[in-house]
C-alpha cells in the first residue's frame, strides 16, 4: 500500500513540475496575466481539471514558479556579500556568479524580470516578499564584517538593498547579451562591476546621519 502511494506522490509531483515546466515555457513570449490555464494543461498533454489538483489558479501557478526561480537564489545571494576575500575578490565573484546563473536559468530570470511589476498582484507580492528576504539575508552577512562595526541596522538593510537592487539589475542585462557578442557581456561585467564598487567606495564613508 505505502509503495503504490508513494509511486501515486511521484507521479503528482512530475505532472506539478511538467506544469510548472510548461508555464514557463510558455511565458517566454507573453505575461502571467494573459496566460490560459488550457495552454498549459494542453502542452503537458493533461486534461484542464488535473491542473487544479495542483493549483487553484494561474496566479498560484505563478507564485510557485517565484519560489522556483528565486528560492534557490538565497545561497548565492549571501555567497556574493560573505565577508571573504578583500572587496574586489567579492565584487568579481558577485558579477561571475550573476552570469552564470542567468546563463543557466535564463527563462527564470526573464519571467520574475517581467512579472515583478506585471499586472498580477499575488505574484507581485511574492517577488517582493523573496526579495526582502534576500535584503535581510544580505544585512545579515554584511553585519558580520568587521567593517560595519558601528552602523545602525536600518542603515545596514539600506546598503542591503542597494547591492540586492544591483544584482537584479545585472542580472537583466546579462539576460539581453546572452545571444550577443562576447564584447557586449564584458561591458555588462565591467559596468556591473564598477557600480558595486561604487556602492563599496560610499560604504566605507558612510556616516550616519
Amino acid at each position: 500500500m505505502s509503495h503504490t502511494l508513494g509511486v501515486r506522490q511521484a507521479q503528482k509531483q512530475r505532472t506539478r513540475q511538467a506544469l510548472l515546466d510548461a508555464a514557463l515555457e510558455l511565458l517566454e513570449e507573453q505575461s502571467l496575466s494573459s496566460l490560459g490555464l488550457r495552454e498549459v494543461t494542453r502542452a503537458v498533454g493533461v486534461a484542464p481539471t488535473a491542473f487544479y489538483r495542483h493549483f487553484p489558479s494561474t496566479a498560484d501557478l505563478g507564485v510557485a514558479l517565484v519560489e522556483e526561480a528565486l528560492g534557490r537564489l538565497h545561497p548565492m545571494i549571501r555567497t556574493t556579500v560573505t565577508p571573504d576575500g578583500d572587496s574586489g575578490e567579492r565584487i568579481a565573484r558577485a558579477v561571475e556568479l550573476i552570469e552564470g546563473h542567468v546563463r543557466e536559468y535564463p527563462s527564470h530570470v526573464r519571467f520574475i524580470a517581467r512579472e515583478r511589476h506585471g499586472g498580477v498582484q499575488p505574484v507581485r507580492a511574492a517577488i517582493q516578499e523573496q526579495l526582502g528576504r534576500f535584503t535581510e539575508e544580505v544585512r545579515a552577512e554584511l553585519a558580520k564584517d568587521p567593517q560595519s562595526a558601528g552602523w545602525h541596522d536600518d542603515d545596514l538593510l539600506m546598503l542591503a538593498g542597494l547591492y540586492v537592487d544591483q544584482m537584479l539589475i545585472t542580472a537583466s542585462q546579462f539576460l539581453e547579451t546572452l545571444d550577443a557578442p562576447d564584447g557586449e557581456r564584458r561591458r555588462v561585467a565591467e559596468t556591473a562591476t564598477r557600480r558595486l564598487r561604487l556602492i563599496s567606495v560610499g560604504r566605507r564613508h558612510w556616516t550616519a546621519a
